[in-house]
């Protein structure tokens, strides 16, 4: 079953190692295959990889357009040891992130990082505006690791 993707006017996609932009009027692409396939919404750069879980998320980027876990492993690494010295209760979101790189679904390993980035956006509007964290069951979101 192909994949219907639609692009709005001047909005990129990226689908292998090719980064096709829009002309200027909607288009509809029917994809089939198995290249890695992201929307300009969800492609970070190194310039807009500002923070620790937008970081984590663009080293899972990596993984899964190269399809190369081993290349970007060590970065990977370093980064969940960072985060989770900052923040030990991202921790569900790293095992989940984590089991799914090692399980080859780096599609499903990038949206969980999406869910980090929430959460670190939550964690850091928190500690703004009150102090010291969130509630112990917040950072579980809901799902078992």
């Amino acid at each position: 079953m192909a994949l219907k993707v639609e692009l709005k006017p001047g909005e990129r996609i990226i689908i292998g190692d090719s980064v096709i932009t829009n002309d200027n009027q909607r288009t509809r692409l029917f994809i089939e295959g198995s290249a890695p396939i992201l929307r300009e919404k969800d492609i970070l750069t190194p310039r807009t990889a500002d923070s620790p879980a937008k970081r984590i998320y663009l080293a899972v980027q990596l993984m899964y357009l190269a399809k190369e876990v081993g290349k970007f492993q060590d970065d990977y690494f370093a980064l969940v040891r960072d985060i989770l010295e900052a923040a030990p209760s991202a921790l569900p979101y790293i095992t989940r992130i984590s089991n799914h790189i090692l399980s080859g679904a780096l599609y499903k390993a990038l949206k969980e990082a999406r869910g980090l980035i929430e959460y670190e956006r939550k964690l850091i509007s928190h500690v703004q505006s009150r102090g010291a964290g969130l509630p112990a069951d917040a950072a579980d979101d809901g799902q078992s690791p």
